[in-house]
């Protein structure tokens, strides 16, 4: 029986890493922008101290950071494991934000098109730079800043990640590419994720459509071809985490999934394997953002600067198998993970991923990303 290890539950959970030159570029949102001129930002003032409350998802973490970093700064981490979905935890969120609360919080993550999200409507305050000079002075020169953000005025990465196909390439060894999982031949055997911007991105990606500059009637499109394929049996279901027991059991012979859990479920699996598809993968990261009413950002920033030293963020990754956006790191790994080191799920290539897009949500305004939203719902809940 397959079994997920330590594994980030960013990766494992229902929704949607940042790679070095790998993802320059990555992280653009066509959400309608704003102007954000005045919006304040969080300042820092004086010493670290007091309670930092930090948002998350479980499991996104090694054991030995926060108790190492409390002890070092002596600021008490009150570190929330709350995120499930991104759609899901900015729901709960929102009312306190649209009053200027934070509940507590002054760090969440959030994936790109979230992160741009809130910002546009108001939630997020820009970072305080001088106060994260440390961190940025960590910030591998690969790492390019995502079009949402080109300045990192609101976001710096945290971990990232590449969504692609996890094969049985004993059961179906030609699986190359996404439109290889409508092959009838496949059929009831393939599981597509239950990410909305996500699966639809990729069926995009198959039908010759660039996600990241698609029109409203092209995600429509890739609705329907989805709807097409779950009415006919071709896909299984719509899946989450638990793809992974379905790939272990032999239920299906392919899935859209996460690289990081690849690297977890071929070291269970040898027949399991991470497939590149042809049409390229999909790149995004999870950053850190500072929320309106956020009670301690002097705290945030010195929690951040703290992650992004290389020895401190070297032990994170080997945790998380995510990809890391600060420098030095797998040099640090050579030593002490040097199968991690190498491993190019976790440190690939600008080849590698030249063909891979940005997470985006649909174009538009709030009316017309509702026509997708409202299609996928009924698409994936008839």
């Amino acid at each position: 029986m397959t079994t997920i290890r330590n594994l980030p539950a960013r990766l494992v959970l229902p929704l949607a890493v940042l790679a070095l030159a790998v993802f320059a570029g990555c992280g653009s949102d066509n959400l309608g922008g704003s102007d954000n001129s005045d919006v304040t930002v969080a300042k820092a003032s004086g010493k670290p101290s007091g309670e930092l409350k930090v948002s998350n998802w479980p499991l996104y973490i090694d054991k030995e950071t926060i108790p190492a970093y409390e002890k070092e700064s002596g600021v008490k981490v009150d570190y929330l494991e709350e995120i499930n979905s991104y759609d899901e935890y900015f729901g709960k969120l929102q009312p306190q934000l649209a009053q200027g609360e934070s509940g507590g919080r002054s760090l969440l993550v959030a994936t790109d098109w979230l992160a741009k999200k809130m910002y546009d409507l108001g939630y997020l305050q820009r970072l305080d730079k001088d106060a994260l000079a440390p961190a940025f002075s960590h910030l591998s020169p690969n790492v390019k800043a995502p079009s949402s953000d080109p300045n990192w005025d609101f976001s710096i990465p945290w971990q990232g990640g590449m969504t692609g196909l996890i094969v049985n390439k004993a059961e179906a060894p030609d699986i190359e590419s996404i439109s290889d999982l409508f092959d009838p031949k496949y059929k009831g055997k393939v599981e597509v994720l239950a990410e909305m911007r996500e699966t639809l991105s990729l069926i995009m990606k198959s039908q010759g459509i660039d996600p990241e500059t698609a029109s409203t009637d092209q995600w429509l499109d890739a609705v329907d071809k989805l709807k097409e394929e779950l009415d006919s049996g071709q896909i299984r279901r719509i899946a989450g985490s638990d793809y992974a027991g379905d790939l272990a059991s032999g239920n299906v012979v392919a899935v859209m999934g996460w690289a990081a859990d690849a690297i977890q479920l071929t070291a269970d699996n040898p027949d399991l394997e991470w497939v590149m598809p042809e049409e390229g993968c999909l790149a995004w990261w999870d950053d850190w953002v500072v929320p309106v009413g956020a009670p301690n950002p002097t705290a945030a920033y010195d929690w951040i600067n703290y992650t992004y030293e290389p020895k401190n963020q070297a032990r994170i990754s080997a945790w998380t198998s995510a990809t890391t956006p600060v420098a030095g790191v797998k040099k640090i790994l050579k030593k002490t993970s040097p199968e991690q080191a190498d491993n190019p799920l976790i440190f690939p290539t600008a080849a590698y991923t030249k063909k891979c897009s940005s997470v985006v949500s649909p174009p538009g305004d709030e009316e017309q990303q509702k026509k997708v939203e409202d299609a996928w719902v009924a698409a994936t809940n008839g």
